[in-house]
This record gives C-alpha cells, sequence and structure tokens, in this order.
C-alpha cells in the first residue's frame, strides 16, 4: 500500500463528510463543487495555507505534529482516527520502505491464557485478522462449520475479514451484520496505517474488494475504528438467539484477543453454556498455530 496516497485519500474522505454548517460556515447558499469541506476552508480552520494543505492531499507531507492535531481538530476526528492520520503522514514521510512485519506469533503464556478461559469463546487474531489460535468455545461461536485445527495450518487460517464479507455462515451470525463489517473494515484501516508495507495485508483488501461491492464501498469511506467493547446480536444455527458482548484486548506484538461474554443469568448466558457443552468435552484446550513462535506470516 502507498502511504503518500492512503494519506491524501483519507484526508479527502474525511474532508468531504465534514458539513459546512455543522461547522457554522458561511455558504451564501451558492451551488458547490464538492461534498463537505473546500480545501480553502479545511486550510482556513487549521491555520496553514491552501496550497501548504494541497500539498498534504498529495502525499507530500512535512507536517508538524501541531499542524496533524490542527486538521485533526478541523475535521472533527475522534481519537482512533487522529492516530490513524498521524501513522499515515509518519509513513508518507518515510523516505525508504519499512522492514516488513515480522512472522505473527502466540506466545506460550498467551496460548495458556487462551486455554485457561475454555467456557468462554475466545480468538487471538493477527494484524490482518488471521485466526492465530482460538479455544473450544470460540470456535463452536464464530466458527463450528470450519476445521477446528484451521489456525494450526498457517496457508488455511481462517481469517475474520473473509468470514464476515464472504462466509454466508458468518454473515447469517450477526443480526446487524453491517455494524459487524464496518467494525471490520474499521480494523483493517488502523492496521493499512500501522503496516503499510505488508504485501499480505495488500492482497486481503484487494481480494475483499473484488469479491465483496459491499467490503468496497466501506474501505472507500476510509472511517477507522476501535471496538474495546461491542454488543452483537447473534443468531446461532445450533443454539439460537444470544446477546453477546465482544471484548477486544491488545496483546504482545499487535495481535488482538477477542473475548465473548455474555449477562448472568440470562438467556443468553444459558445459550451460550449449551453451545460450550456441546461442543464436546473431547476438544479441550487452545489451538494455536503449530510450534508457537515460528508461524510465518
Amino acid at each position: 500500500m502507498d502511504g503518500k496516497r492512503q494519506l491524501g485519500e483519507f484526508l479527502r474522505a474525511r474532508r468531504s463528510q465534514v458539513r459546512p454548517e455543522d461547522l457554522d460556515l458561511v455558504t451564501y447558499g451558492d451551488r458547490r463543487r464538492v461534498p463537505g469541506l473546500r480545501r480553502e476552508e479545511l486550510a482556513q480552520l487549521a491555520g496553514v495555507s491552501q496550497s501548504y494543505y494541497a500539498r498534504l492531499e498529495q502525499g507530500q507531507s512535512n507536517a508538524s505534529p501541531e499542524v496533524l492535531e490542527a486538521i485533526a481538530q478541523a475535521l472533527r476526528l475522534g481519537e482512533a482516527e487522529r492516530r490513524h492520520l498521524l501513522e499515515l503522514a509518519a509513513g508518507a514521510r518515510r523516505r525508504t520502505r519499512a522492514r516488513r512485519p515480522e512472522p505473527e506469533r502466540v506466545s506460550p503464556a498467551l496460548a495458556r491464557l487462551t486455554a485457561a478461559l475454555d467456557d468462554v469463546p475466545v480468538v487471538v487474531l493477527g494484524r490482518r485478522g488471521d485466526v492465530l489460535a482460538w479455544n473450544r468455545a470460540g470456535h463452536a461461536l464464530y466458527a463450528g462449520h470450519l476445521d477446528p485445527e484451521g489456525p494450526e495450518r498457517p496457508g488455511e487460517r481462517p481469517n475474520m475479514a473473509r468470514l464476515v464479507f464472504l462466509d454466508e455462515h458468518t454473515r447469517d451470525l450477526y443480526v446487524d451484520w453491517p455494524a459487524k463489517a464496518r467494525a471490520v473494515v474499521g480494523a483493517l484501516r488502523l492496521a493499512s496505517g500501522r503496516f503499510p508495507d505488508d504485501p499480505a495485508l495488500a492482497s486481503l483488501v484487494g481480494e475483499l474488494t473484488l469479491g465483496s461491492e459491499e467490503f468496497a464501498s466501506m474501505w472507500a469511506d476510509h472511517r477507522v475504528k476501535t471496538s474495546e467493547a461491542t454488543g452483537y446480536g447473534m443468531r446461532h444455527p445450533l443454539v439460537g438467539a444470544m446477546d453477546v458482548t465482544q471484548q477486544t484486548l491488545h496483546a504482545e506484538d499487535g495481535l488482538t484477543v477477542v473475548i465473548a461474554t455474555t449477562e448472568a443469568h440470562s438467556p443468553s448466558r444459558a445459550a451460550m453454556t449449551l453451545l460450550v457443552h456441546s461442543a464436546g468435552a473431547d476438544r479441550q484446550g487452545v489451538r494455536p498455530a503449530r510450534s508457537p513462535g515460528r508461524a510465518p506470516a
């Protein structure tokens, strides 16, 4: 992914989504040729010249942190979007290509933690959403139709973005599928800013863009999102309806741990308990990538 191009696309997309009336700008009722703010309006709000801002949209970024903060405030960016802007600007400034990300790995300590939470669905995801490990409950909740040993084969690891956009089982699993889909795209956007030189990430985005019009539309929107704790209604084919809270924890080396919980003494908790028990007592423990610490990217 081209860091300069990403920076320009992000700024143009966010600028188009800010309405002048939201910032009390006088429009005089004229017909605007572009949606959202004009370049000169945003430049004025950020306290920089129009030509300077135009160069930023062209990816020619030598902007100071203060200027970037001013632009973030003018665009009314949230905290995740602000961090994304700073990462894109840093990527655009690099004169040489950054070293490719190291192969992802699940440490023995993280594998033990995942196994210890055996009755609570847990999935360990890599930077691209690849499933690096899951426990028995995590597999049963999210991908019971897939081989539970999938994460053990690096070339065949399930990928959450692919599942959400290209797998009918996963699409049907979420009552509000668009909300889940936007969260997945937002997470990939953040990853693209942090790892602009990851060819596998660029390949995944290309595959999803060609394979799903919905993904292509959401990706072009350039929204980013962090999901620390999000509630989803789920329709599991084995146990029916559940209200599940998905909590995302940040682990070592950029990995994330997704934990699904339900409210105590609720029908959702009863359904989750039934699901976990039905997964079979013979499949205990975590299923990490083979030889933790040596898994290829």
